[in-house]
């Protein structure tokens, strides 16, 4: 791919990945070699965001979670990896995709439990009153406050 398009175009790998997460330090460890790419920023995009994902074999997306404000869709492009829901256990593949509507209770993330790498796109709305439940451990992020959003223990404590 060429590094030298101009914007409305963009090579993803021309741009810098976020590792890890911005979780607290007892959560952070099972995401600390995700890559994420955002794609929707550079080109200007305010309404939705796009992530593309990179997860090394081993790896999750995220910790169990979901948004109370906020549509989130992946799609797999390439490698495999492992849907966890309160559904239960799910094998995705490229070219499979699964979605999370606002408001559902449902904790999910994706697990690469595979010995090659797995990359997938992340679409989601970009909600100020979005929070983010954590239903497997002691975690909330409450909607943002003057543009800022820090974790919470359950009880309402701050994380530092």
């Amino acid at each position: 791919m060429s590094k030298d398009l101009k914007a409305p175009a963009l090579d993803p790998m021309s741009l810098e990945p976020r590792l890890g997460s911005g979780y607290p330090a007892p959560f952070r460890d099972a995401c600390g070699a995700r890559e994420k790419r955002a794609l929707g920023d550079p080109l200007g995009l305010t309404r939705y965001g796009v992530n593309l994902v990179r997860l090394p074999p081993g790896a999750a997306s995220a910790q169990r979670h979901w948004h109370s404000h906020e549509d989130e869709f992946v799609y797999v492009l390439e490698g495999a990896l492992v849907l966890v829901s309160d559904a239960g256990e799910q094998n995705l593949t490229a070219g499979m995709a699964a979605g999370f509507p606002a408001g559902r209770e449902d904790g999910h993330q994706l697990v690469n439990r595979s010995d090659a790498w797995a990359a997938y796109l992340e679409i989601g709305d970009r909600s100020d009153s979005d929070e983010v439940h954590y239903p497997d451990i002691d975690l909330f992020l409450p909607a943002a406050k003057d543009g800022n959003q820090i974790f919470h223990r359950k009880n309402g404590e701050p994380y530092e």
